[in-house]
């Protein structure tokens, strides 16, 4: 089993950019749900999956007495994420790690933060568990799940619905991956016998998040996979990329509406 079969997609400098607009859309809402953790002081967390570091930076803001590990599977962000990370000092680290084989002691973390990786991975059931290895009796998982079945974009003819269902969705279950995993994960985590479960949604829309940093997010997608969905779906890359500028270009309209609900599932270790 290819353990990273959107490496190439992940690995691309439009990533960074990608992950950069997430975090600006996605963390002002997002940051509430750490308090209901009660974490220590001194808290362990894992950043799983941690990309460039935009997250393992705010939540070192968030817990500045907290130790800090990210792992991530390709060293090119681990470089970005050590360097921007510099100046949080030997309380945050960072280290090439493969999520279905973590090379960590067991019950090492108060909290597992797992965002934006599960519609990455085949069997992500695999990574689970190993989360579970890893994280204390009574410690959080704390678990981003994208779900490209929750992007409501403007679309008059459905053209937009057809083009996410029909090439973006097609891809990644091409590649043995899961773009509908938010709906799945509750079900996955429950399955571990974890207790006080929580489905939460950040509202990612027009209203709430400047439209630029939304379009934002469809552009660099479209640099980063539209060779790749082009080559799953027998299109031409110009014409996918145009598809994502299109999109972009429909949520920086004034006037016009559009939202992603991105599902959070809270859980505690029994």
């Amino acid at each position: 089993m290819d353990r990273n079969p959107q490496a190439e997609q992940m690995g691309d400098a439009s990533m960074l950019r990608t992950l950069a607009h997430q975090a600006q859309a996605i963390w002002p809402q997002e940051q509430a749900l750490f308090a209901r953790y009660a974490l220590a002081p001194h808290a362990r967390i894992l950043d799983l999956g941690c990309g460039s570091g935009e997250i393992t930076r705010r939540l070192a803001e968030a817990y500045p007495r907290a130790q800090l590990l990210g792992i991530d599977i390709l060293e090119g962000n681990l470089a970005h994420a050590r360097a921007a990370n510099a100046h949080l000092g030997d309380r945050v680290r960072f280290a090439q790690g493969d999520a279905f084989a973590l090379a960590l002691p067991d019950a090492g973390f108060d909290l597992v933060v797992c965002r934006h990786l599960s519609q990455a991975v085949p069997d992500f059931p695999r990574v689970l568990a190993e989360i579970d290895r890893v994280l204390r009796p009574g410690g959080w998982l704390h678990l981003l799940s994208e779900d490209y079945g929750m992007l409501h974009l403007p679309d008059a003819t459905g053209a937009v619905d057809a083009f996410w269902q029909q090439t973006v969705l097609a891809f990644i279950a091409g590649v043995g991956c899961d773009g509908r995993i938010g709906r799945h994960t509750p079900p996955l985590v429950r399955a571990l016998g974890y207790a006080d479960l929580r489905m939460d949604y950040v509202v990612v829309d027009t209203e709430r998040v400047p439209r630029a940093t939304f379009a934002g997010i469809l552009r660099a997608w479209g640099d980063g996979f539209a060779g790749a969905l082009a080559g799953a779906s027998g299109r031409a890359t110009e014409a996918v990329h145009a598809q994502f500028e299109a999109m972009a270009a429909a949520v920086e309209a004034e006037g016009s509406y559009a939202a992603w609900h991105v599902p959070i599932v809270s859980a505690r270790k029994p």
